[in-house]
C-alpha cells in the first residue's frame, strides 16, 4: 500500500518489517518519532532507557541474543553512546544490530552542529544515509541485511529535514528472521586487550569488504544527465540538487556514506567536465575524493556551517533562483519562551531575585536564560550542571558558593545527573542543586523517564523517587518546592544557599501542558486597581502583556497558575469575578 510517511515513521516501519524484536532509545529531536512509532507495534518491545549509552548496551545485548534490534538517538547523543559504539565494532553481532543517528544541520533544536559520518568512519561501522522517507523504509531493511552478513552494527543517519518531511512509501508485510541462536564466544565478545588485537585485525578486513559493497551496491547509483556538469551527493542535497537541475546534469547520488567507493567516484568523475560535491556540514565526501586524485569543487564553494536549500544551490551553481513569497518585514519578533504556565518559570524569578549564577542543563528550562529573567548562564551539555557547579565551588569556594546553583530536569538527571551528584557528595563540594521535576521528558515531546511511574506505552512501570535516591547518594539536605509558590521558592534558595553542605531542591510541579493536569480559570485584571507599574512583566508570562498602560491576560493561554497575582502590589490580578 502507497501512503505519505514522514522519514521517521517511514524508518520505523522499515525497522518493523525487517522484524526488528528489541528497540531502546533515548529520545532527541530530530530522531524521537521513530522510537514512538515503533512502540506502536504490539510486536515489537519498545522502550525509553535512561540515556543513550544505555539504549545502545541494551540494543547490542539483543543483539548477542539473537534477535534484530534497534537503538535510535539525535547526533548529541552519540557522543553518550559513543562508548559501546567503538567497542561493538570489535565484537560485531549475532542477530542484526542497528543504530538511528539524526543530525541537526541548522541547530533547529540543539547545542551543536556536529556530523555524525565521523563516527562512522572512526568506528569503521558503516553508515547508510537516506534522501527520503521511501529510501529510510528501504535502508532500514537493508542495513539488518548488511548487519548480518558482514558481523557489524549499522548506522542510519537522518537529519531534521528527511526525518520531519514526508514523501511516499510501499509498505508490505513484516517477515521475522529466525533467530540465531546465541553461542558462547569468548574471543569474539570479551574486549579484554588480548581479544581486542584480534578483533581489529578483522574490523579491517570487513572495511575492505564493505568497500567492495560499495562499488556495487544498488545503495549508490549514478543519474547520467548533461555531462558539463557532475554533483556528488546524499541525503537532503540531492533533493535540492534534483529540485534545481532536474535532468540537466549528471549525479552520483550517495546512499551508503561509509565506507565510500573510490572507482565509482573514478568513473564518475571521468564522465564529466566538472566535478562538485554537495554536501551539508563537513566536507566529508569533498576530502574523499580529494585523496583519490581527482580535481573537485565543495566548500570553497559552499558554506561548512548550517543547512542548505534549493535557492542556495542554484545561486552558488549559477542556476535559476525562484524567489518564493516573503513574509512582511513588519512581524514581530517572536523568540522561543517559556510556556504560559510552565512550573519553571517561578523558580527562574526567584533564583534571578536572589541574583544567583546558574549553571543550567538541557530541556526546555535552558530558556531561562532568555530575557526578562536573564536567570541562566551556562549549559553544556546532558549533566554538566551538577559536574560543573562542583568544579566551579572547588575553585572558588566561598566566593561562590553561597550564590551559585545547578539546574537540571528529572529527565536529564537520570540521563547523566547521577554521577555528578555523586561526585559532589563523594568529593564535598559545598553545591547547591535543583532538581526541575515536571514529571515528564517536556523538550522532545513528553515522552515518559524513570521517575514518571510509566513505560513508552503509557503503562505502569517502575518509579525512581527522587527525594530518597538523593538521600541514599549522601545528602542530608533534601526539600521538594512547589515553583508556583514564589515565597517557599524565595525561603528554600537563601535557606540551602546559606547552609554550610551540599543540598538538593526539588522544584516539583507538572508540566502545564500535560493532558491530566486541571488548570484553574485564567485570571482577570482588575483595570482600576492596575497602575501599569510592569512587576508582572518581568516573569515573561506570554500570558501577560500592557496595552493603554494596564495589563492585559489573554484568557487563551493563562491556566490560572497565580505567579503573576504574587508580584502584583496593588491586589490587580485575580481570579475570575462571580
Amino acid at each position: 500500500m502507497k501512503q505519505l510517511m514522514l522519514g521517521n515513521k517511514a524508518l520505523a516501519r522499515g525497522l518493523y518489517e525487517a522484524g526488528v524484536s528489541v528497540v531502546s532509545s533515548y529520545p532527541g529531536t530530530p530522531s524521537t518519532e521513530v522510537t514512538e512509532e515503533l512502540a506502536k507495534f504490539d510486536e515489537v518491545y519498545s522502550e525509553w532507557a535512561p540515556n543513550e549509552k544505555v539504549a545502545m548496551e541494551t540494543a547490542f545485548g539483543a543483539s548477542l541474543a539473537g534477535k534484530r534490534s534497534f537503538c535510535g538517538m539525535k547526533h548529541v547523543g552519540l557522543n553518550v553512546a559513543a562508548d559501546p559504539l567503538f567497542t561493538c565494532s570489535y565484537t560485531g553481532v549475532n542477530g542484526g544490530m542497528v543504530i538511528c543517528v539524526a543530525d541537526d544541520a541548522g541547530m533547529h533544536s540543539s547545542q551543536n552542529e556536529q556530523d555524525s559520518r565521523h563516527y562512522a568512519e572512526a568506528a569503521k561501522i558503516p553508515m547508510l544515509e537516506p534522501a527520503d522517507s521511501s529510501e529510510a523504509l528501504a535502508f532500514a531493511k537493508k542495513a539488518y541485511e548488511i548487519s548480518e552478513a558482514f558481523d557489524t552494527p549499522v548506522l542510519i543517519k537522518m537529519c531534521t529535514r528527511i526525518a520531519h518531511s514526508q514523501s511516499v512509501v510501499e509498505t508490505s508485510e513484516r517477515v521475522v528472521p529466525k533467530p540465531k541462536p546465541y553461542v558462547k564466544n569468548i574471543a569474539k565478545y570479551v574486549m579484554s586487550p588480548a581479544n581486542a588485537i584480534r578483533r581489529h585485525p578483522f574490523v579491517e578486513e570487513r572495511t575492505l569488504k564493505l568497500k567492495e559493497l560499495a562499488e556495487t551496491s544498488d545503495l549508490n547509483w549514478v543519474e547520467m544527465g548533461g555531462t558539463e556538469l557532475g554533483i556528488i551527493t546524499s541525503s537532503t542535497s540531492y533533493q535540492y540538487v534534483k529540485e534545481v537541475f532536474g535532468d540537466t546534469v549528471s549525479i552520483l547520488k550517495l546512499g551508503m556514506v561509509f565506507p565510500l567507493p573510490d572507482q565509482k567516484i573514478r568513473d564518475f568523475a571521468e564522465k564529466v567536465d566538472r566535478l562538485v560535491v554537495v554536501e551539508e556540514l563537513d566536507p566529508i565526501i569533498e576530502n574523499h575524493v580529494r585523496a583519490l586524485g581527482i580535481q573537485v569543487s565543495g566548500k570553497d564553494l559552499f558554506p561548512i556551517c548550517g543547512e542548505y536549500s534549493q535557492n542556495m544551490v542554484a545561486s552558488v551553481l549559477g542556476a535559476e533562483v525562484h524567489e518564493g513569497k516573503k513574509l512582511g518585514e513588519d512581524l514581530p519578533i517572536r523568540p522561543p519562551v517559556m510556556c504560559a504556565g510552565c512550573p519553571h518559570r517561578g523558580l527562574f524569578f526567584a533564583l534571578a531575585k536572589n541574583k544567583c549564577t546558574v549553571l543550567g542543563d538541557i530541556g526546555c528550562y535552558t530558556l531561562g536564560a532568555a530575557a526578562p529573567l536573564n536567570a541562566m548562564e551556562m549549559t553544556l551539555c546532558m549533566g554538566a550542571s551538577i559536574s560543573a557547579i562542583h568544579g566551579f565551588n572547588k575553585a572558588l569556594g566561598e566566593e561562590s558558593e553561597g550564590k551559585t546553583v545547578a539546574v537540571i530536569g528529572d529527565s536529564t538527571f537520570m540521563h547523566s545527573g547521577m554521577t555528578g551528584l555523586a561526585n559532589v557528595a563523594y568529593n564535598q563540594s559545598n553545591s547547591t542543586i535543583i532538581i526541575l521535576d515536571n514529571s515528564i521528558t517536556g523538550m522532545t515531546g513528553h515522552q515518559q523517564n524513570p521517575t514518571t511511574g510509566y513505560n513508552i506505552k503509557g503503562d505502569p512501570a517502575g518509579k525512581i523517587d527522587l527525594e530518597s535516591l538523593c538521600r541514599a547518594m549522601g545528602y542530608q539536605r533534601v526539600r521538594v518546592v512547589d515553583p508556583y509558590d514564589l515565597a517557599a521558592c524565595d525561603t528554600a534558595i537563601k535557606e540551602e544557599l546559606a547552609a554550610k553542605e551540599a543540598s538538593v531542591i526539588i522544584s516539583r510541579r507538572p508540566c502545564a501542558l500535560l493532558k491530566y493536569v486541571k488548570h484553574n480559570p485564567p485570571l482577570v485584571v482588575n483595570t482600576d486597581k492596575c497602575i501599569g507599574c510592569k512587576s508582572c512583566m518581568r516573569l515573561g508570562c506570554p500570558a501577560i502583556s500592557i496595552k493603554n498602560g494596564k495589563a492585559v491576560i489573554d484568557n487563551t493561554l493563562c491556566v490560572g497558575c497565580g505567579v503573576c497575582s504574587q508580584l502584583c502590589r496593588f491586589g490587580a490580578l485575580g481570579g475570575a469575578k462571580e
